[in-house]
């Protein structure tokens, strides 16, 4: 019996972990990834809006973070798969067999890069279909590539491109870009970026690589096809709540709703970071949440034992 597990190692779960160490929580986190970081992982660019801290990437915060963490008492198992959790029961079943027990639960397993499901997607991952603007673009320098996407992340990473790749298509479903102006300003000016909107990524060709994509355009009776040999998919996150959404409070997309204190509708059980929060994700929101969660927790435990 533990007081509290927590799924999920990014920020979030990594705050919540720290600070049920420091109130003296018998804790154990689990994460089904190799690494501890969550989206940290995977967030290239320069860190510079981290109150006290900057970094060159994800990555090198995520190193800090491991660092502070390293020593604290709380268990920390990875590679860990959660099979089923019991919310109100608070017992988590891994892939192994294991079930676990705890008095209180936090769930942190964050978001995931929304996948648009089209032919060649999967297959060329790694080999066209780019993970990165930032991390990517020298293997695409010199070359045409496709950018699907029309938020912050998409122009951003269109902007990158277009340093080093001679034309860059953008391809927006909606009528213009959602982007902050000053992205889209800087995209209007770059004579080397095409925008289409009203406009869907049908499908991505090729043989060994990339080699070509079809274009869907609003009116359109069928696509046209384009020459490119990287594509880049923002379109959006979506919420990693698969294995609870029947057991409390969801919105439409699946984000677990919470209350100020980031409890959900099943007593005791709390949801931190990403997966709760689809309005304003941050690293330091997620670290705020953590930090919550873990002080009402044992605030309620202290209650208890009164």
């Amino acid at each position: 019996m533990h007081d509290v597990i927590i799924i999920g190692a990014g920020p979030a779960g990594l705050s919540a972990a720290l600070w049920c160490d420091e109130l003296g929580l018998d804790t154990l986190v689990i994460e089904h990834e190799a690494e501890i970081g969550g989206q940290l992982l995977r967030v290239y660019n320069r860190i510079e809006n981290y109150l006290g801290v900057e970094a060159s990437d994800g990555r090198e915060l995520r190193d800090r973070f491991a660092a502070q963490v390293k020593d604290k008492e709380f268990d920390l198992w990875t590679e860990a798969e959660v099979e089923s959790v019991d919310l109100r029961a608070k017992r988590v079943r891994l892939l192994s067999g294991e079930e676990l027990q705890s008095i209180a639960l936090i769930l942190a397993t964050g978001v995931r890069r929304r996948r648009l499901g089209v032919p060649g997607e999967e297959e060329f991952e790694g080999r066209g279909v780019l993970a990165s603007g930032k991390r990517d673009r020298d293997a695409v320098a010199g070359e045409d590539v496709l950018v699907v996407g029309g938020g912050d992340a998409a122009a951003e990473n269109a902007l990158l491109l277009a340093e080093v790749c001679p034309t860059v298509t953008l391809v927006h479903r909606g009528k213009k870009l959602s982007a902050r102006a000053e992205f889209a300003e800087r995209i209007r000016g770059e004579h080397c970026i095409t925008v289409f909107t009203e406009a869907t990524l049908q499908s991505i060709l090729g043989k060994e690589r990339v080699e070509a994509v079809e274009i869907l355009r609003a009116g359109a009776l069928k696509p046209f096809r384009m020459a490119v040999r990287g594509v880049l998919l923002r379109v959006g996150v979506e919420p990693n709540s698969e294995l609870f959404r029947e057991q409390l409070h969801t919105d439409a997309r699946g984000y677990v709703v919470t209350t100020g204190e980031h409890e959900t509708s099943v007593e005791m059980v709390f949801a931190v970071g990403d997966i709760s929060n689809p309005h304003a994700p941050t690293i330091s929101g997620a670290g705020g949440a953590g930090a919550t969660a873990a002080k009402v927790i044992a605030a309620r435990l202290t209650e208890r034992q009164r």
